[in-house]
């Protein structure tokens, strides 16, 4: 790493460490119902849209009512969606004219964009019209992250409520969380992108003339659309001449700043946060990053604060914060490294195929293990092109849960699952019955544990190993051998853990991947809520227990140390055979000179 990779580095972790404790404070007091500097303006708009629903925000719920109000509002935001993709060529702001999407692509999508998902199986603006993406994804890139959100907050309460089956109010909490906190930050972040070049227009696309033509074959076709072939067999084809380009345009800032900000992922481009109008400069780089970890990062002092001792919110922080650390250095190394076989043929160095030259190595692998640390998925790098191991970074965060920081929400009710299990482990080997911030934690809550964190494994391992005996699955295989295993791996792993990025040479548009991927992403992100949600209305029917000599500290570094270590072997123990045969094993094909 050069002085300029290291000070942009620095300067991104010095600044997201000092918005942690500010911000984190500031959505305390949002969800505890305290006033705030914004109150004064945002508290009518609030009452107002209680009386508009019906909502009594001072009624509480049960975690049967908080589940069932959470889902149902879902499945509402599934129909909406899922009307106005297939309504598309119908509906305003369509300057291009286009089409509706297909059921099985409409039903993928509306699923990939509730779950928070953002999965893409097609090119954004070749697809999706102006009011598509604003009226239909850039919603339910607010309210899918409030809900995550959301239901991270009923678990906070379930540790610190004592002897009472409530949990708050899931309208509340959603509009508390889209109002306050989503909303304001997002517009702040969309005015400084628009400064830097992210474009924000309803213009029709831009048809300009090329400096200099260029040409092209051009496979040609039959009446019914297949290609033509000669006596030989040989694709007949015809030379084409490009003196213009259509350039895309659309509002792209709105969307690029909630799309960051709640890890939703996705793109208004097919080369999502590679496209210089989602991403011109390093310094919309860097915002972009600070954006997908600010709320997930916060969220943990905001956890800290609600359960009466900050210093526990620091070591949950401290566990992602080390695993982050480690992943951007080991993918920093390996990419440094390159590619032993390119180097044979005389380019060496660091291997820059697929990234962004405007934001180099240190931009491009930040951004990386960032998006996929976090339940982002959007990005500024082309992950296929990484090396193998350098692949099996982001592959294996995504893989680990998502904690690191994980989702707004989702990461944090993640890693709580994995704290539960870790001083449950701790408790076993020192013969106490675990607790945690003063609750014994028993079978139930080690079983709701294990399904929050092993779920979407479960999913991915299963799906996985389906593609791999169907010839459709098969066949949307751009690469071969290992590499391919990796594709589909990274796939189903993304899907149902709710990331939404993917490895370039799938072809993920075909009835397989949209049906099969649909029901990953659902599984991935309501087994583990429910289970979540469950587990804080038995946590909250506890009664305290004071902490004594023999109880485990949670809130210093020894127990962050523990906890990566026992995420480290959940993951290693569910995922390295898999990663055997996909990553590790087409690294030693590589250094073995094929």
């Amino acid at each position: 790493m050069n002085a300029y990779d290291w000070l942009q580095t620095i300067l991104l972790f010095v600044v997201l460490l000092a918005l942690i404790k500010p911000l984190g404070s500031f959505m305390a007091k949002v969800y505890q119902g305290e006033r705030t500097f914004m109150s004064p303006v945002l508290a009518p708009c609030e009452n107002l849209i209680y009386r508009i629903c019906g909502v009594k925000k001072d009624e509480e719920m049960g975690w049967q009512r908080y589940a069932l109000a959470m889902l149902f509002f879902n499945l509402a935001l599934f129909a909406a969606l899922f009307t106005i993709l297939m309504s598309q060529h119908l509906l305003p702001l369509n300057p291009q004219k286009l089409p509706a999407f297909s059921w099985q692509l409409a039903l993928n999508t509306a699923i990939s964009f509730t779950t928070n998902t953002n999965w893409q199986a097609y090119a954004g603006e070749q697809a999706a019209s102006y009011f598509t993406q604003m009226a239909g994804l850039t919603v339910h890139n607010f309210v899918s992250a409030a809900t995550g959100m959301a239901i991270a907050i009923a678990l906070i309460r379930g540790f610190s409520r004592r002897k009472t089956s409530m949990l708050g109010n899931f309208w509340v909490d959603l509009t508390r969380s889209t109002l306050y906190i989503l909303l304001p930050i997002s517009l702040v972040a969309a005015l400084v992108l628009v400064s830097q070049g992210v474009i924000q227009n309803f213009t029709p696309y831009k048809t300009v003339p090329l400096v200099q033509s260029t040409s092209y074959d051009k496979p040609k076709l039959d009446d019914k659309g297949s290609p033509l072939k000669d006596a030989k067999g040989n694709p007949v084809t015809e030379n084409v001449i490009v003196k213009e380009v259509s350039i895309p345009m659309g509002p792209v800032a709105s969307q690029e700043a909630i799309k960051e900000l709640g890890t939703n992922g996705g793109g208004f481009f097919n080369a999502n946060s590679a496209h210089p109008f989602e991403n011109p400069t390093p310094l919309t780089n860097m915002l972009e990053i600070l954006l997908i970890l600010l709320i997930p990062g916060s969220l943990t002092y905001t956890f800290g604060i609600m359960v009466g001792n900050t210093r526990q919110g620091w070591a949950i922080l401290g566990g992602m914060l080390l695993l982050l650390a480690v992943s951007f250095g080991v993918l920093q190394i390996v990419e440094t490294n390159g590619n032993p076989l390119v180097a044979e043929l005389g380019i060496r160095g660091v291997n820059m195929e697929g990234k962004e030259v405007r934001f180099g190595l240190a931009g491009s692998s930040l951004f990386a293990v960032a998006t996929t640390g976090t339940s982002c998925g959007a990005v500024n790098t082309m992950h296929d092109s990484l090396t193998p191991l350098g692949g099996m970074i982001p592959l294996s965060l995504i893989l680990l849960g998502e904690i690191v920081f994980g989702g707004v929400g989702s990461g944090l009710y993640t890693m709580l699952a994995f704290a539960i299990i870790a001083v449950f482990v701790s408790g076993l080997m020192i013969g106490r019955t675990p607790e945690y911030l003063g609750k014994k934690i028993e079978v139930r809550e080690m079983w709701l544990s294990i399904l929050t964190i092993l779920t979407a494994g479960v999913v991915v391992l299963i799906l996985s190993g389906i593609a791999m005996i169907t010839p459709q699955a098969v066949s949307s295989m751009a690469n071969p051998g290992a590499h391919g295993l990796s594709e589909v791996f990274y796939g189903f792993a993304s899907m149902a853990n709710n990331n939404g990025s993917a490895f370039a040479g799938l072809n993920a548009n075909v009835n397989f991947y949209n049906i099969l991927g649909s029901l990953a992403m659902t599984l991935g992100r309501y087994v583990p809520a429910i289970a979540v949600l469950t587990m804080a209305g038995s946590l909250a029917e506890k009664k305290y227990v004071p902490p004594s000599l023999g109880t485990l500290p949670t809130d210093k570094a020894p127990f962050a140390i523990w906890l990566t270590l026992v995420i480290i072997i959940v993951g290693a123990l569910t995922f390295f055979p898999a990663l055997s045969l996909g990553p590790i094993v087409e690294h030693l094909t590589m250094l073995g000179g094929k």
